[in-house]
């Protein structure tokens, strides 16, 4: 299918009388990584959610696969989801599932196939992300950098079509942060998924991604590459990168 896997257009969204998205307009293509950079309460996390269907914005579409999902409902919003795989910020596991059972949630819930056909595609999936082995721990045995990864193996276990992620290395040392940035790039060049990555960290975003895209006042400001984003004479990018340079 030719054109954007993802169309966003004047996407508007507010909490209690707070303007959190005042017009947000994007396209994303297929088979890139996308950055959506900015600062904390800026609404990169909300966009994630209204992307994957998890809530409705107050006004504007998006088309995923040329296909709006602003007016389906739960049941038609199934098919999607199986197209979409998120890693939550802090992983999100359940407590009480082991690593090996939380990533076959999701292959549980949108598919009937053996149970040993599901056992084999937990181990692939762990081992992608270089967890062979860890199938039995629980989630309180695992590093946070473990956690994570063991929620990138459940956000690909129904191999999707687009990735979300949703600030993948906040709590994590830089050795963990640099393996999660290199696994990001490499299940992009595996699995030729769109990833769309949200973050604050502008040294992630740089190592991981085609493009940028800075929201600011509900708002994206600019799209474009890193070498694009350096040389804009827009301030707020100006100043997003000074501020990050001083951080």
């Amino acid at each position: 299918m030719k054109g954007p896997i993802i169309e966003i257009r004047d996407l508007q969204k507010s909490y209690e009388g707070l303007q959190v998205l005042t017009g947000v307009d994007l396209g994303i293509q297929r088979g890139e990584t996308i950055t959506i950079l900015g600062g904390s309460g800026t609404g990169k996390s909300v966009l994630l959610k209204l992307i994957s269907g998890l809530e409705k914005p107050d006004e504007g579409t998006i088309r995923i696969n040329k296909k709006d999902i602003i007016p389906l409902t739960e049941q038609e919003l199934v098919p999607l989801r199986r197209k979409i795989g998120m890693l939550f910020q802090g992983a999100a596991l359940f407590d009480s599932l082991s690593a090996g059972e939380n990533v076959a949630y999701p292959i549980r819930e949108h598919f009937r196939m053996p149970e040993e056909e599901i056992q084999r595609i937990v181990r692939e999936k762990l081992r992608l992300v270089g967890l062979d082995g860890v199938e039995e721990k629980m989630p309180a045995e695992l590093s946070g950098g473990m956690k994570k990864r063991v929620g990138l193996a459940r956000a690909i276990a129904i191999d999707p079509e687009i990735i979300l992620y949703d600030e993948p290395t906040t709590g994590l040392d830089p050795a963990n942060t640099q393996r999660i940035n290199q696994l990001i790039v490499e299940l992009q060049r595996i699995l030729k998924v769109t990833s769309i990555v949200v973050t604050h960290d502008l040294d992630s975003a740089y190592a991981v991604t085609d493009r940028l895209a800075l929201l600011h006042k509900g708002q994206i400001v600019m799209t474009g590459t890193k070498e694009e984003f350096e040389a804009s004479a827009i301030q707020e990018v100006q100043d997003f990168i000074a501020k990050k340079i001083v951080d």
